[in-house]
């Protein structure tokens, strides 16, 4: 088995697992975000913020990881499936992703435990919220790894960034 076999299997795998552990992060934003607009009783307007930015945040990558997935699975010989737009939209996801968690760690003061019910309304999913943002950057990093290793890979084979992935 060729190694465009198991890099078109994993990739898949890859965005497959980020959409995953993406829906449950937009299932928590989301739901924090409509009891936030209802009862006004979020913990600070810096909480508040980074739940409404991690919405977004799992919204776009809901939408860029479901792209991806639709764009490689047929040859990818256009401009849409090379490497330059997979790396460039990986690196604006993961910029996404660091900003939003760190913001929201920020914004908890680090309380990261069962004691903090005492300081946050809906501490459970604050936390979870927080801990699956750094999950999804821990995963969009290794993807950036992945694409950046196949582009090393491309490069000695004689292609170019803006080629396919796979041959």
């Amino acid at each position: 088995v060729d190694l465009d076999t198991h890099i078109r299997r994993e990739h898949n795998i890859a965005f497959s697992l980020i959409i995953f552990v993406d829906i449950i992060e937009f299932a928590i934003s989301t739901w924090l975000t409509s009891q936030f607009d209802v009862h006004h009783n979020y913990f600070s307007l810096a909480g508040r913020d980074c739940t409404y930015f991690l919405l977004f945040t799992s919204t776009w990558t809901l939408i860029y990881s479901s792209y991806r997935i639709f764009f490689f699975l047929p040859p990818p010989d256009s401009i849409l499936g090379s490497m330059v737009v997979h790396i460039l939209f990986l690196c604006l996801t993961w910029v996404f992703w660091a900003v939003g968690a760190a913001s929201l760690t920020a914004a908890l003061s680090g309380q990261l435990n069962r004691n903090a019910q005492s300081l946050f309304v809906y501490s459970g999913q604050l936390i979870a919220l927080d801990v699956f943002a750094w999950v999804i950057l821990v995963l969009v990093t290794f993807a950036i790894f992945v694409v950046h290793a196949r582009g090393i890979l491309a490069s000695s084979r004689g292609d170019g960034a803006r080629e396919p992935q796979i041959a």
